[in-house]
């Protein structure tokens, strides 16, 4: 029925309309990804705090399940794309992954509702549901983002740049009225004690999983009148009815890797897990079993040697100069949008934690809930994606635009000018200032600037320069990228010193917790009980040997890593350009 119906549209169904700048296919995944941000983006924003606040986890564990979590939801795209070239096609993969998240939503809705009967069960749930949203995402996310290519002419490439900020407008549409939504609805606390509802959560999961079937059945209702290409073909079918009208002139089909060329990427990822498992946990074998070390010491190395001998293995089967530098493009960029990524991460987890204990979140009188502070990136895209597109259209017409890798050198340095604004702001808070929300809102202000910059210029840089062959493969080690750098964000958001409510925490059990930190005092066995179930720390985080003493040094932390790619991204973004062989 798909082919059918694709195959020989009537006149008023033709989507390329000759007086719209856009397709109206884009439209189509515009929503359906809207709907599937919503519901990603609306669990993001109460994750950390079930966890912390429900199932009684604690905050640097939290923060590192976190961390994997997303990492995973960002590696599983590699087979989703994989599946997709080879087996499925874009459409189907689409909707089983469009199946996966919602089913994955409802179960932590399950989990929220049972917690207080059985802990351990719901913990168990819990898992599980992260386990299938992870899936659900890894056959989403590379598909719909590699058809928003194929909806155009190939004379009309350079509207991508314009085609993909649109689109991750839709995005944030969808992450806006998902933070809002679910934590209203999720995260609630009474009015006149402030003490927050733990049984709430379960609202915001179940608003989350209802998104995300709006926008399954969307898709599914909507592909065949309007997802074709500019000649009314089916975009996103089974590989096996593909036509060489869908390639590049005189380019490959089919992407082939020989038995050697597998067995190395074998052995190089086997070698790389185990280094980096060394590195991030200080042993080769299995011995920790404690959560927060087995996440670091399995699913972060897991990733990083994924992303590392995947790449080796698409290379080797590079067939000219040219595609094989345009593929190191999208390499080489993808390495450097790490640090953005785990920068802007934070949001989820220690951005998230310090709105809850350690900011002022009075706006005209109303009290915004903690998770929803997370909102103003979503609403400053909605503003922005527009003046954007437009801005790189005006650039482009006067042949002033600047070349891909450079708007995201200048993502990067945007990001790492927001965290340098609010380190300077915290770092004379002590144990009981509060941040003014205002600092809050300027940062997500910056780091949306940023995200404009870098994350849907990435994605349109990546449908010029893949080969269609094994398009979604290189989405997926596109969005490997965005894995890494979550995972990397987990462990720098674990690195959080101890917030105000800490020191009130300890006051209670009555021992002074600077005095701790500095090693003036030796708790008993009692006070060591007490802390442990208060989950308060029993020493400063330490990163590449140094103590993070405060919150001006832990986000001096996001300024340096982010300055110092930036500027190293900006420099070589001339020899980058040459390697991209005329694509703008």
């Amino acid at each position: 029925m798909d082919n059918i119906e694709a195959l020989s549209p009537k006149p008023d169904e033709f989507v390329e309309n000759k007086n719209s700048r856009h397709p109206k296919g884009l439209w189509v995944l515009f929503g359906t990804e809207m709907w599937e941000r919503f519901n990603f983006y609306g669990m993001r924003a109460l994750l950390t705090l079930f966890m912390v606040n429900s199932l009684l986890i604690k905050e640097a564990d939290a923060a590192i399940i976190y961390g994997g979590f997303l990492a995973l939801c960002y590696l599983t795209p590699l087979l989703g794309g994989f599946i997709a070239d080879k087996y499925i096609g874009n459409r189907n993969a689409i909707l089983i992954g469009g199946s996966l998240m919602a089913i994955g939503q409802f179960l932590l809705f399950i989990s929220a509702s049972t917690f207080s009967a059985d802990l351990g069960s719901s913990k168990m749930i819990m898992w599980l549901a992260l386990f299938v949203i992870i899936f659900g995402n890894g056959f989403f996310k590379p598909n719909i983002s590699s058809m928003v290519g194929s909806l155009y002419p190939k004379q009309e490439k350079s509207k991508l740049d314009s085609a993909f900020t649109i689109f991750y407008m839709g995005i944030n549409i969808g992450a806006f009225l998902g933070q809002f939504i679910c934590p209203y609805v999720g995260d609630v606390k009474d009015a006149a004690t402030g003490v927050r509802d733990i049984f709430a959560f379960k609202w915001g999961f179940l608003a989350a999983s209802i998104a995300m079937i709006i926008g399954t059945v969307t898709f599914f209702i909507l592909k065949n009148k309007y997802v074709v290409n500019p000649e009314g073909r089916p975009i996103g079918g089974l590989p096996k009815n593909n036509t060489s009208a869908d390639f590049e002139e005189g380019e490959t089909q089919t992407a082939k890797f020989s038995g050697l060329s597998l067995g190395i990427t074998g052995v190089i990822f086997v070698v790389l897990f185990f280094a980096f498992r060394y590195l991030l946990v200080g042993e080769f074998g299995f011995k920790a079993v404690e959560m927060g070390q087995l996440i670091k010491g399995i699913i972060y190395p897991f990733i990083y040697a994924a992303g590392i001998s995947l790449a080796f293995l698409i290379m080797s089967s590079a067939e000219n100069k040219i595609e094989r530098q345009r593929i190191w493009v999208i390499y080489i960029v993808s390495f450097f949008i790490i640090f953005f990524w785990a920068a802007f991460e934070q949001a989820g987890s220690s951005l998230t934690f310090i709105a809850d204990n350690q900011t002022d979140r009075n706006i005209f009188g109303w009290n915004m809930p903690p998770s929803m502070v997370q909102i103003f990136n979503g609403i400053f895209v909605v503003l922005l994606a527009v003046p954007f597109s437009l801005t790189w259209d005006k650039l482009r017409t006067k042949g002033r635009e600047p070349v891909s890798p450079f708007k995201q050198a200048m993502g990067l340095a945007l990001i790492a000018l927001s965290y340098f604004i609010i380190a300077h702001n915290v770092k004379d808070l002590g144990n009981s200032g509060l941040l003014a929300i205002k600092w809050l809102m300027l940062l997500y202000f910056i780091q949306t600037c940023g995200e404009l910059c870098l994350s849907p210029i990435g994605l349109s840089l990546v449908g010029k320069l893949a080969p269609k062959r094994f398009a979604s493969l290189l989405y997926g080690v596109f969005f490997i990228s965005n894995a890494a750098g979550y995972a990397l964000a987990g462990s720098l958001g674990a690195l959080i010193p101890a917030t105000g409510d800490k020191f009130t925490k300890a006051q209670e059990i009555g021992v002074n917790l600077q005095d701790v930190l500095d090693k003036k005092v030796t708790l008993t066995a009692e006070q060591t009980e007490a802390f442990e179930k208060a989950q308060l720390p029993l020493h400063n985080p330490t990163f590449a040997g140094f103590e993070i003493h405060n919150l001006f040094e832990f986000f001096m932390v996001f300024v340096v890593l982010c300055g110092i790619a930036a500027v190293i991204l900006g420099l070589i973004s001339p020899i980058l350009k040459k390697m991209m062989h005329g694509v703008k």
